[in-house]
């Protein structure tokens, strides 16, 4: 987790979420325009197809940190650095409306974005 909002347990006004969202957007928007310098633009990776991957059978679980991302994200910017083997993602995300949204940071292997 990169940032935090404050947690929505006292006011989930609309004006409150929505100032804490604007709020973790700019900061991913300018945490996206130096990795977007570095490694080119980012993928739109949307995480629902891997809430099914979930199961008694740990081979057809989804890995992590996707197992995470998809239960708090609906999806996540990625980039995937020249010569490497990984990806690095950012995403907003949020457990339960009461709690705080988070502007979360992530890496993977490329094999696990493959479906």
């Amino acid at each position: 987790m990169l940032r935090e909002s404050q947690d929505f347990w006292e006011d989930r006004s609309e004006e409150v979420v929505e100032a804490a969202e604007r709020e973790l957007e700019a900061d991913l928007a300018a945490l996206a325009e130096i990795l977007t310098s570095r490694w080119g633009h980012p993928e739109t990776v949307e995480l629902w197809p891997y809430l099914g991957s979930e199961g008694p059978d740990p081979q057809h679980s989804a890995p992590e940190p996707l197992l995470f991302l998809c239960n708090v994200a609906g999806n996540m910017q990625v980039w995937r650095p020249p010569d490497s083997d990984r990806w690095l993602a950012l995403a907003i995300g949020q457990a339960d409306p009461e709690f705080p949204l988070q502007l979360l940071a992530a890496v993977g292997v490329a094999s696990a974005l493959e479906r």
